[in-house]
């Protein structure tokens, strides 16, 4: 405005009118330009926010996958460490275990010789074969035969599983020739029924039965307690001329 007011000449008015024109249109160029720049300015820093959003959201997904590969790692760690630790107490068991049953054979083998009480039962036990009854109500967890451990022998026996307390019923008559704890067999009951024949109850709660004293086929000798390894249950052995049968051969089909 100032320019076109100072300018007198009427050609002169009309080159001031152009180069206002002009100056005006670079005005609202230089104006757009800018408001362009403004808003791509504006795109740009909403770009970075969500890109700084989406950096924090991998950094945190990452802390979670760090924290969850060192827990991984100390899980393994234990468990390695755990199994190591089963593998050494299965070997002591086991070779606990040998060393019990060598000490049984001894005590069996002096049973057999007259040290305990000779009497002989009233019945033998050979007829009963595959009729006797179980001596405690469960499944049988370990069979006769089944590797005690990794360099431990055979076992002589079956476990049965049955609740802690149940109570354990003798399978045939006979005397009580011993009624006491024995190394790897728990609380061990052994009930004579004569001509070198056995029948042993191991890894009890209680003894109920006597030394020296005369059981009758289902009378209560104890109690099932828990196995060396942790779960409740009972080990039964059979000894026919000395030497260890199946008991699942001489037990009542189920």
């Amino acid at each position: 405005m100032r320019l076109l007011l100072s300018t007198s000449d009427l050609r002169r008015i009309g080159r001031a009118s152009r180069l206002v024109a002009a100056l005006a249109r670079l005005d609202r160029e230089g104006v757009a330009a800018h408001q362009r720049t403004i808003d791509s300015l504006k795109s740009a820093r909403t770009e970075l926010e969500a890109r700084s959003r989406q950096m924090q959201s991998l950094r945190v997904e990452a802390e979670r996958a760090e924290q969850a590969t060192a827990a991984a790692t100390r899980a393994r760690s234990n468990l390695v460490r755990d199994i190591d630790r089963r593998r050494d107490l299965n070997a002591q068991l086991a070779s606990e275990l040998e060393s019990a049953q060598q000490k049984l054979q001894v005590t069996l083998r002096e049973l057999a010789n007259g040290v305990a009480a000779a009497e002989p039962a009233a019945l033998p036990l050979r007829p009963f074969r595959g009729a006797l009854e179980w001596p405690v109500a469960g499944s049988v967890r370990s069979r006769f035969g089944s590797p005690t451990g990794p360099s431990a022998p055979e076992s002589a026996g079956i476990e049965i599983t049955a609740g802690e307390g149940t109570p354990v019923l003798a399978v045939h008559e006979g005397l009580v020739a011993f009624a006491d704890p024995f190394v790897g067999f728990g609380n061990l009951v052994i009930v004579d029924h004569g001509a070198q024949t056995f029948s042993l109850y191991g890894d009890l709660q209680n003894v109920l039965a006597k030394r020296g004293a005369r059981v009758e086929r289902g009378q209560q000798v104890g109690t099932v307690g828990t196995a060396p390894a942790g779960p409740a249950g009972l080990y039964f052995e059979l000894r026919v001329d000395g030497r260890p049968v199946d008991p699942l051969q001489w037990l009542k089909k189920r």
